[in-house]
């Protein structure tokens, strides 16, 4: 009679794996950067006033007092790079980061691959905010006020989200994603009032708000913005562990310590700092938050420890490179970004969404 087999348990990866897993990681994370970094120059240099990489990086260099390259030849080139295309670089940059950050929280705390920054309101909150001042200025509304208006509105629409899915102290994914489509409904229509309400100019720049972009943008806007995101994005990073843990479920995330509750709270907290940053000075941006994290998923894998990072980069990295587009694309012509980003997202999206059925993956 033969021996009873002990169950096969599955091996652990091995060193060698995980290392080379580790190297693509970092490969993959240097490249980002690097691809960021050249189309920054780039990007800094196209425009009516053309300016040279090279002269671009002289500039930069002049600015940190390092005495390398060349300064701008044209005589408008320092204008032009400093009041006019690096303010607006930076500022995609801050919004990208802000909303990839975003995007990879939220699908990781809901469980939820559809999520996204606006799926707690803060987008559609903001959009009230701001066209409700627009409406209130006549179409001659300040963009310090827009800005203002679209911030407190945000904050205060994805805290009427959470309270709204409250149920005895506690909050469930699928009641807070539900309560958000609700919410967002009911905010979708308070804007299509007001802008039934508002005058023609006023109408006009409701539209233009809600496409979404960075022409315009100022480095007061930017010292305003940044500290918000680079703080939430930091303390974003604290909560990588917990959120690997919360892929497992919720009671086997708790059964390990984790109080599912408030991290939820942490991370809604965060991403409404996030999205209310980034779109009070730049209008609606879409698909951003949700394709990022979801292509960055299928390179890097499901650990938030990188994937958190590179969602981060890999937000800066697309704005970057719509924005270059979408001021470019048609010569003189300035593209919103808003619509490029759900022109160009959409389709990709649901790319991604057949190769994951094609390959039989899970989300």
């Amino acid at each position: 009679m033969s021996a009873p087999t002990t169950p096969r348990v599955p091996a652990a990866p091995s060193a060698g794996h995980r290392s080379r897993h580790r190297t693509r990681n970092v490969t993959v994370m240097a490249v980002m950067v690097v691809a960021t970094a050249a189309l920054i120059v780039v990007s800094a240099g196209v425009g009516k006033v053309w300016v040279p990489p090279i002269e671009v990086l002289g500039s930069l260099a002049h600015h940190f007092h390092l005495d390398l390259g060349p300064l701008p030849s044209h005589p408008n080139g320092e204008g032009a790079l400093w009041n006019v295309r690096f303010p607006r670089i930076v500022l995609g940059l801050l919004v990208g980061a802000a909303l990839g950050a975003g995007g990879c929280l939220l699908q990781g705390v809901l469980a939820n691959p559809l999520a996204e920054p606006g799926i707690i309101g803060v987008s559609s909150g903001a959009a009230v905010g701001a066209c409700l001042m627009i409406v209130l200025g006549g179409g001659m509304t300040s963009d310090w006020a827009l800005a203002g208006a679209a911030f407190v509105f945000g904050l205060f629409t994805a805290a009427a989200v959470y309270l709204l899915s409250l149920r005895d102290g506690s909050t469930s994914a699928i009641m807070l994603v539900l309560t958000g489509i609700a919410v967002n409904a009911f905010a979708l229509g308070i804007i299509a009032y007001l802008t039934f309400v508002a005058s023609t100019a006023a109408r006009e720049q409701i539209v233009f708000w809600q496409l979404g972009s960075l022409a315009g943008a100022t480095w007061d806007e930017i010292w305003v913005s940044a500290p918000l995101i680079v703080a939430a994005i930091a303390a974003a990073l604290v909560l990588v562990h917990k959120l690997d843990l919360l892929a497992l479920g919720e009671i086997q995330a708790a059964s390990l310590g984790v109080n599912v509750e408030v991290v939820r709270r942490q991370v809604i907290v965060l991403v409404s700092i996030l999205t209310a940053a980034a779109v009070a000075f730049s209008g609606i941006i879409m698909f951003v938050g949700l394709v990022v994290p979801h292509v960055m998923r299928l390179i890097v894998g499901p650990r938030h420890a990188i994937l958190l990072p590179t969602s981060v980069v890999g937000g800066a990295l697309v704005i970057t490179a719509a924005d270059l587009a979408a001021r470019t694309m048609l010569g003189d012509a300035d593209l919103p970004l808003g619509m490029f980003t759900s022109l160009i997202g959409g389709p990709v999206f649901f790319i991604l969404l057949r190769r994951s059925r094609h390959a039989g993956a899970g989300w």
